[in-house]
């Protein structure tokens, strides 16, 4: 980047540390530079989820014929953004590994670096792992975005003290990066830290409470307060930062608590979740489906959720089919007091579960319900062994110890001192409307 504080580098700053000021920024740069396609680009990638496909298309087809007018490399970040915009991921990686052939380490497009993880296809995101490392290394250790990114990649790959030490580095280099934090997020998920991961999340909030992630990183604080077995503040900060619209991080953080016998936070509306279900994007994305499928399961919403499991099984989609519909399947047999059936399903899908879509934290749900289906059968020696690594390497662990709780423990202290009613009677005694 320049040294000249222009416009556009500020604003390409704001955006690659998603700050809150990045959309007034490009709002900025944009009307100040009206013919910048790039520019009109950037903020149509950073507000895409809002415009309707007419609109959408439109913004980009002026985007591109004005960055063809500005050169070759701005018009193929363009028609990344087009591509991206429009969730054709496969294109949209195939387009990116071209561009950075031509354009090393273009931060710019870094910024569509998600389109490999999102193909929902492991050759794709392995290609997209190294490609993020030779990206890194070409950029150098100085530069902050591409170590985030780098410290992202480490982090999904389980490297976690790596990732741990990379997030470090972009936050020296530059403190305000929200990748960089986000990074540092789910490194510390993986390491446990608990409160010293919430109390960084907090501090580095409060100095931007607008930033584009604020409520994807109170969520991440909620793991961890659930990770302590702080359960009251897990639900604090999901009702306090969680929007209606947050329907998947909602859902998540209530099926943990359910699954450890603690009341949920607020739920979403059931016909909220059956909306969202119905509409034409309901289906798009296997990982958007698998939030839907928690929310109803957080809801004890058993014949929805068979219903989902009939309808994923016979989509031709493999990770519809393969992944998805044993997960819903599972879903529906715990909400109806199967666990052993649930343990069986789970149990099959294998590493199959990664095709879920998402990332390692998010996924990491589907671990916890097996787990929980198997201390349920009476199968505790079987699910102490799949929480083996992380009650040995998580410096804080009540949750996973929680989750292996045998049933016979019919009651325990919550947090308050109250008695807590069986854990399975929590998912099942609430039914769908």
């Amino acid at each position: 980047m320049p040294a000249l504080e222009t416009l556009e580098h500020r604003a390409m700053t704001e955006l690659l540390a998603l700050s809150g000021q990045s959309l007034p920024m490009l709002c900025r740069w944009a009307a100040q530079d009206p013919a910048s396609g790039v520019a009109r680009a950037l903020m149509t990638l950073a507000t895409g989820d809002s415009l309707g496909e007419a609109a959408l298309k439109q913004e980009l087809v002026v985007a591109h014929r004005d960055a063809q007018a500005a050169g070759e490399r701005q018009a193929s970040l363009v028609y990344g953004v087009y591509l991206h915009t429009h969730r054709q991921y496969r294109l949209s990686a195939d387009h990116l590994i071209a561009h950075f052939a031509r354009w090393p380490a273009d931060e710019a497009a870094g910024l569509m670096l998600g389109a490999f993880a999102s193909c929902g296809d492991t050759a794709y995101r392995v290609h997209g792992e190294e490609l993020v490392e030779r990206q890194a290394a070409l950029a150098g250790p100085d530069s902050w975005p591409w170590t985030g990114w780098l410290a992202v990649v480490r982090a999904e790959q389980g490297r976690a003290r790596e990732a741990h030490g990379l997030a470090e580095r972009a936050l020296t280099l530059y403190p305000r990066s929200g990748v960089a934090a986000h990074a540092l997020a789910h490194a510390e998920h993986e390491l446990g830290t608990g409160r010293a991961c919430t109390e960084f999340l907090d501090r580095w909030l409060a100095a931007d409470p607008g930033a584009v992630q604020s409520r994807h990183l109170n969520w991440h604080a909620a793991l961890q307060s659930i990770a302590l077995g702080d359960f009251p503040d897990a639900r604090r900060r999901a009702d306090s930062a969680l929007t209606r619209g947050d329907v998947g991080m909602r859902a998540a953080t209530n099926w943990r608590l359910l699954l450890v016998g603690e009341e949920p936070a607020g739920r979403s509306d059931l016909a909220y979740v059956r909306e969202l279900l119905a509409a034409p994007g309901g289906t798009a994305e296997v990982f958007h489906t698998f939030n839907l499928a928690l929310a109803l399961a957080v809801e004890a919403a058993t014949e929805d959720l068979l219903a989902l499991a009939r309808r994923a099984a016979a989509d031709g989609r493999a990770e519809f089919r393969d992944a998805l519909a044993p997960v819903v399947q599972a879903l529906a047999e715990v909400t109806r007091g199967r666990p052993r059936a649930a343990a069986d399903l789970l149990t099959d899908l294998g590493e199959n579960a990664s095709r879920v879509g998402g990332v390692r934290v998010e996924r990491e749900i589907i671990q916890d319900t097996l787990a929980r289906a198997l201390a349920e059968a009476g199968e505790h020696a079987r699910a102490a062994d799949l929480l083996s690594q992380r009650t040995a390497t998580r410096a804080h662990h009540a949750y996973e110890d929680l989750l292996l709780t045998t049933p016979e423990a019919q009651a325990r202290p919550s947090p308050t001192g109250a008695a807590v009613e069986d854990r399975r009677s929590r998912l099942v005694s609430r039914p769908a409307t």
